[in-house]
């Protein structure tokens, strides 16, 4: 089971999940419209210095992934066993 939680700390991570000693990052936003937006989302990583999960969840069918964060379209996301 998966404990969900807002990190109200920094303001900037949607969803930190923990299960035990694991934890993902999760931010959610509808599509990465333009450059802006995707270095917005993404950003939001760069000062969690783990090596747990983090993901950008959207409704876009292209892969933006990079530098180890994982970009997913949601239905997938949902649909992953």
């Amino acid at each position: 089971m998966w404990f969900w939680e807002t990190n109200l700390e920094n303001g900037e991570i949607d969803f930190i999940a923990t299960r035990f000693k694991e934890k993902i990052y999760i931010q959610v936003a509808y599509i990465l419209a333009d450059e802006s937006v995707i270095n917005r989302e993404f950003r939001a990583f760069k000062n969690i210095d783990d090596n747990y999960p983090k993901y950008v969840i959207t409704m876009d069918k292209f892969d933006f992934s990079q530098e180890g964060i994982i970009h997913k379209n949601v239905i997938d996301w949902l649909l992953e066993e």
